[in-house]
């Protein structure tokens, strides 16, 4: 049995676009509304975080609701079309009333952004979980490792590519208005782009029945594992699970605390332009991909408690070294560069056993169970971590960020060391498969 990868990446477009949006979104919309709008950094954090709110919600109704939709188009397609066309057509509206605002202020205007804005992430929440879905609906479930992977790089590639755009158009900052409006019409038009690749080109029922045929050709491969009875966790598990899933929060509280408000914190505190700032999160992101593998091969070597606790270690040191540099030099220097790149590592090495580590604990019937676990201690996360994070910018001063990162993340470090269990030897995943990590 061998993947068709062309078949995978096609349906990884949707998983793309997704990825492209929510990076602009982190990384404009602190922007605007600290900028334009002139809100402050608490009230602009609690926006921030209506997202993940919007998102503990929506994704399970509408995950749900597409397990049971029936049309000629498949399951997931409708919903991937219908939330990709709303969300284009109202992120377009955000930049042209930011943009009216700074013309001419008005209650209004910004009551109408933030609107929709709210709409905007609905619209977004109708098709991430359909999105994600699609894979496994349409690949036999031993091929979904590798599947996965390629879905997960997809994302990644989506996330690159905005980047890269703005690290082109605002390569220098400038003292006067500058309107977003291009970014969002390009980042649109990957939208629509990775929309019409995925309407033409996967052919969504035709597949689905392949796949139930393979399914019923071959029932040994979807059984269920043995244990199908739910079995109260022995108490050192049940610890050990406790303290990860605090460490899985404490993590995403510094992870997130940066990425959400390092737009404004480079042009704040070491003034530097969008695209010098967006340079950063690039490294960042491609340190991260390149060091997938090599941190799957260690960690199949030393174990994945040991790989995460190195990642939070050099994760709040990156940090903190953040903060030193602000310090002793504050404006922009190609240093900076090094340090993102050693966050990718870091985070690679930290989200790549994560998930791994809180499915090992359970009974395989329990899987959903505790993946769930694994995501609601991460987005909680990413619901508080934006207000706080903008409170201390605004009440104390923007270099508490990284130090404020810094804590969480070596905090974390402190109580992965309480967890004894998660980590049985693993195999080393090879290729591809060392990108599957969660969506």
């Amino acid at each position: 049995m061998k993947l068709d990868t062309k078949r995978t990446v096609l349906v990884g477009f949707a998983f793309l676009s997704i990825c492209a949006f929510w990076q602009m979104y982190d990384n404009l919309i602190p922007l605007i509304l600290t900028n334009t709008f002139h809100l402050n950094e608490t009230i602009s954090g609690a926006i921030m975080a209506a997202d993940n709110v919007l998102a503990l919600f929506l994704l399970p109704l509408f995950g749900g609701l597409s397990d049971k939709c029936k049309s000629r188009l498949g399951r997931r397609r409708p919903y991937i079309l219908f939330g990709t066309l709303a969300a284009v057509a109202l992120m377009l509206g955000l930049p042209l009333l930011a943009d009216s605002y700074h013309a001419a202020p008005a209650p209004g205007k910004l009551a109408a952004f933030i609107g929709i804005l709210g709409l905007l992430l609905v619209a977004m929440g109708t098709y991430r979980s359909p999105a994600v879905a699609l894979m496994p609906d349409v690949t036999p479930k031993p091929l979904r490792s590798k599947a996965n992977a390629i879905i997960n790089l997809m994302g990644a590639i989506g996330g690159i590519a905005y980047l890269l755009i703005t690290t082109f158009l605002y390569k220098t900052k400038s003292d006067t208005y500058i309107t977003y409006f291009p970014l969002f019409a390009i980042v649109g038009g990957i939208m629509l782009a990775a929309l019409l690749i995925l309407m033409l080109l996967v052919d969504e029922p035709k597949l689905a029945r392949r796949q139930q045929e393979y399914e019923a050709a071959h029932p040994e491969e979807n059984l269920a594992d043995h244990d199908t009875v739910d079995e109260e966790l022995p108490p050192p598990v049940r610890k050990s699970l406790s303290f990860l899933l605090v460490s899985i929060a404490l993590w995403f509280i510094a992870y997130n605390g940066v990425t959400t408000w390092f737009s404004v914190y480079a042009q704040n505190t070491w003034n530097m332009s969008l695209g010098q700032a967006n340079t950063c999160l690039t490294i960042a992101t491609g340190g991260a991909i390149l060091s997938y593998i090599p941190v799957g091969n260690v960690a199949s070597r030393v174990g994945r408690r040991k790989t995460i606790r190195f990642g939070t270690l050099l994760l709040g040191s990156a940090f903190l070294a953040a903060f030193l540099y602000t310090l002793l030099v504050g404006t922009f220097s190609p240093v900076l560069y090094l340090l993102f790149a050693l966050v990718g590592l870091a985070w690679a090495s930290i989200n790549v056993n994560s998930l791994p580590m809180v499915v090992e604990m359970c009974k395989g019937s329990e899987v959903g169970k505790f993946t769930g676990l694994y995501y609601t201690f991460s987005m909680a996360a990413q619901i508080v971590t934006p207000v706080v994070a903008g409170w201390l910018l605004r009440n104390v001063s923007y270099r508490a960020l990284f130090p404020y990162a810094a804590v969480f993340a070596f905090t974390s470090f402190v109580t992965m060391g309480m967890v004894r269990h998660g980590d049985n030897k693993i195999e080393a995943k090879k290729g591809l498969e060392a990108y599957d990590i969660p969506d």
